[in-house]
């Protein structure tokens, strides 16, 4: 079987990519653009690919093509129904980094909560060493029990969060954008959850009901110093809107995702009056070792799984 992976740099170069090397010819590619996928699949029975976009086109050039693996939990890179038509299976992993995601997010939560990206500073450029005081309390924070922890879209990773947020002594409640309110906290509705939350964090799939869900007739809804996360997917929070507002008045944000990502050099958010107000990452949140070796496991398991089924 020749297998190809189309962007391995995503999966990190720490990862051994061995167990797929026992599964058949291997052909490895840091990434691909758009452009040069139906190319590099031409001669491919099965393809693992992240974020390479492969539509009905380049499945047509490959011939041979059977199984395509997505190593990551969204197929929207996909062109589904093309696959089906040709009769190609898509594959994909679902739950690998749950505890990744929501320990990420309990890390921006923390380091804003507590200005540790300023407090750092404050030693490390000497200006505690020329204080007369043992201290510095010039940024207060705030402890997160008692506080009001709200989150949409409490689907596997909203429940983590909210069970590790429940041990800080936070109160839960959550918004459901599709109306599910079936879960073991308080329901809200969006306008309720933004003017409620201590700490409101986004962990939602992005489609026509989330997107540019937060954005500037609801973003004024939130309290002061309140702190917004999104782990959730870039579009869910309208971020022209979002840098107005963290221009505007003192709000906190810390984002793992962007609407386009890498996002751009003169993008708003880059170019705050106030940037300590923003924890950005470069969507890392799901990238922890183990989640990326669980990620690996389960390609693997879907590709032997294809294999044992007689999809040969």
């Amino acid at each position: 079987m020749n297998i190809t992976l189309l962007d391995r740099k995503t999966l990190g170069d720490d990862l051994d990519l061995s167990p797929l090397e026992h599964l058949g010819s291997l052909t490895i590619y840091g990434s691909t653009a758009t452009e040069e996928a139906a190319q590099r699949i031409r001669e491919s029975h099965i393809v693992l690919t992240n974020k390479v976009i492969i539509d009905k086109a380049a499945m047509q050039t490959a011939a041979n093509l059977k199984l395509i693996c997505v190593t990551a939990t969204g197929m929207n890179n996909i062109d589904l129904e093309a696959a089906s038509e040709l009769g190609i299976t898509v594959k994909n992993v679902a739950g690998y980094s749950t505890r990744s995601v929501a320990q990420h997010t309990l890390a921006i939560a923390l380091s804003l909560i507590e200005h540790l990206p300023y407090y750092d500073q404050v030693v490390k450029s000497r200006t505690w060493s020329r204080q007369p005081l043992f201290t510095d309390v010039s940024r207060p924070y705030f402890e997160i029990a008692g506080k009001e922890w709200g989150i949409i879209g409490l689907g596997t990773i909203g429940r983590e969060v909210a069970k590790i947020a429940e041990a800080f002594g936070a109160r839960i409640s959550y918004h459901s954008v599709s109306g599910n309110a079936t879960q073991p906290y308080t329901h809200k509705s969006l306008e309720e959850i933004l003017s409620t939350s201590d700490i409101l964090s986004i962990h939602a799939p992005l489609n026509p009901q989330t997107e540019n869900l937060i954005n500037h007739t609801n973003l004024p809804l939130l309290k002061e110093e309140a702190i917004l996360l999104n782990m959730g997917r870039g579009g869910i929070i309208n971020e022209i809107d979002l840098a107005k507002e963290l221009n505007r008045r003192v709000l906190y944000a810390g984002l793992d995702v962007s609407t386009k990502e890498p996002i751009e050099a003169d993008h708003p958010l880059l170019h705050l009056t106030h940037p300590d107000r923003l924890l950005f990452t470069p969507h890392i949140a799901w990238a922890s070792i183990e989640a990326r070796q669980k990620l690996l496991e389960g390609v693997v398991e879907n590709i032997k799984t294809f294999l044992e089924n007689g999809n040969d």
